[in-house]
This record gives structure tokens, sequence and C-alpha cells, in this order.
């Protein structure tokens, strides 16, 4: 029987708004997979008319990852999804796994998988059926999970002759929000360009509204460059588009993976805590036609005399 559970939380009004998460929820995958894909979602447990986000999580990671922000959207009004992929700890599949080199691939269609099943999924969750809105979907991840869902918005990766290869986009999706994407594959280390062909994308066509978001001191090990890698997406990719960059954030932006991991190297409740107000309100946005919300949490960013990050859209 899967595991659920029920949070308090408090929605922009102040009155406390309690959430419903269920995993594992299984969806057969048949084909190459080799396993079935293990799901949570997530939910308020009254309103009707949800939103979805699918979340896509780092390298390692799982379904049970990134509280921060599937609790929090979970808590102020969107079905949240997340798909555990194949490279997640929780399923210690060897390096040696014939697998390995098109992981990035099964992830991009674990993604696809969970749209196609939306219907299985809500009605795995007790009172969630015929609650969600299939028509407003966005899709959100954070580092590889970034690159998983910048797919389906129109990114493509370019073959050894810099050719695009194939569009794996869905119209099913309205919005995304790509967090620490990694940028131009020009830029890799030369171990990086060996091991990992698939960081070469192009975002010329990656068309549907994104809000990206980038540390100025996330330096990675796979880049030449320094941390103004990680808004390639941003400047390469066709208008309609935001960028947040976050002043003193590294890869983990303050904790969004957890509070207390490993993989949070710069802690920063309150930078978590933005990000939370900024995602949230670009979400209403796109999905929800909530421009007063999204122009309003700009505003204040802009206002504030001690800003922890700066806002631009194209």
């Amino acid at each position: 029987m899967p595991d659920s559970n029920t949070l308090n939380a408090q929605n922009p009004a102040g009155s406390p708004t309690s959430v419903v998460s269920v995993k594992p929820v299984v969806l057969p995958a048949p084909g190459g997979r080799g396993e079935h894909l293990q799901v949570r979602v997530s939910a308020p447990a009254t309103g009707g008319d949800l939103p979805v986000v699918v979340f896509s999580h780092g390298f390692g990671w799982s379904m049970n990852g990134y509280a921060p922000l599937a609790d929090h959207w979970a808590a102020h009004g969107f079905a949240v999804v997340q798909p555990t992929h194949l490279d997640s700890r929780t399923l210690a599949i060897p390096a040696e796994d014939p697998r390995i080199p098109r992981i990035w691939r099964y992830r991009i269609e674990d993604i696809t998988r969970v749209l196609d099943g939306l219907d299985v999924l809500e009605a795995a969750v007790p009172g969630l059926a015929g609650r969600v809105d299939p028509r407003r979907i966005a899709v959100a991840g954070h580092s590889w999970g970034a690159q998983s869902v910048s797919a389906l918005l129109g990114a493509r990766v370019l073959d050894a002759d810099g050719v695009p290869g194939e569009d794996m986009s869905d119209l099913r999706v309205r919005a995304g929000v790509l967090l620490a994407l990694t940028g131009l594959g020009d830029d890799l280390t030369p171990f990086a360009a060996e091991h990992f062909p698939f960081m070469k994308p192009s975002f010329d066509t990656m068309a549907t509204p994104a809000l990206i978001v980038a540390g100025d001191n996330d330096q990675s090990h796979l880049s030449t460059r320094g941390p103004d890698w990680f808004t390639d997406p941003y400047t390469y990719s066709p208008g309609d588009k935001s960028l947040l960059t976050l002043f003193g954030a590294e890869h983990s932006l303050g904790g969004i993976p957890g509070h207390e991991v490993a993989e949070t190297t710069d802690e920063n409740p309150a930078r978590v805590a933005l990000i939370q107000q900024l995602t949230t309100a670009f979400l209403r946005s796109a999905l929800q036609g909530d421009d007063a919300g999204w122009k309003a949490a700009a505003a204040s960013l802009k206002e504030d005399p001690e800003p922890l990050g700066t806002l631009r859209s194209k």
C-alpha cells in the first residue's frame, strides 16, 4: 500500500492549507527502462482545477527530495508530481549497467510517461480524482532535472557535428522552472565532453515560457567557465523568459534539495524562501493568469534595499 501523509502549510492569505502526499505510485514502464516508474504525488487536500507541476530531481536524488519546493507548491494550490529517475541512489544501478549511456533519455521519457498517466496518478491519491486540471501543466527541475525538463520546453541536444537532435517538446507543457540548468556544450571540460555527450544543448527552440534560476557563485567542475554558464539558457533562448540570479548562491541555491543535506553547501533559508515566493508567483502567472502576483513579487525584489538577487525578463 502507498504511504501517505498530511501536513499543514500556510497559503498567501495566512489560513492553513492541508497537503496530502502519496508514494509510491507506480506507472508501468515497458521497454528498455527495466524498472517501473515510481512517483510521489502531493496536492492540497481541498480545492479544484489544480494546475500540475512535474518536478525532475537532480543526479542521485529521488521522489523523496526537494521538500522545500514540492511541499510549498502543493500547499499553495498545485498538484506536484515527482518521478524517481534511474540515476537515483535509491535504485543503486551500477555504473557498468548498459542503460547508463541512455539515462538522460529515460529521464525525459519518465516525464512524458507522467503526463500520459496523469489520470492514474490522480486516482491514486485519496480525494484527488476530478480535481486536477490537465490543461494547465508546468515542468520544473534542478540541475540534471532542469536539463531533462528543458527538452519538453523545446531545448534540443546537438550531435557531434552540431546538428540538433530529436525535438522532444510537449505541447501539453505551458511553462517551466529551470533551476541551475547547465549552459552550452562549447564550455565543457574535457572530462565532461567525453563522458556526457548529451550536455551539448541548443536553446534556440526553447520557446515555452520559463523562469530560469542561477546562482552567481555556482562554479561547476563540468565547465571551463564561471557561474555565468548557468545563465546561458536565458541568454540563448527566445522570449518569454525570466532570469533570477541569486547573490552568493551555489549549485543547491541555498538548500532547495532539502535542509541539512550533503548537497546543500550554501544553506540559506532566506534564499530558499525567495525561490519559493518567485517560483510560485511565476507558476500562478503562467498557469492561472495571475500576472498581478508575479508583478508584485518582481517589484518587491527590485525595491528591497538588501536584495538577495536580481530578476530580469525578456
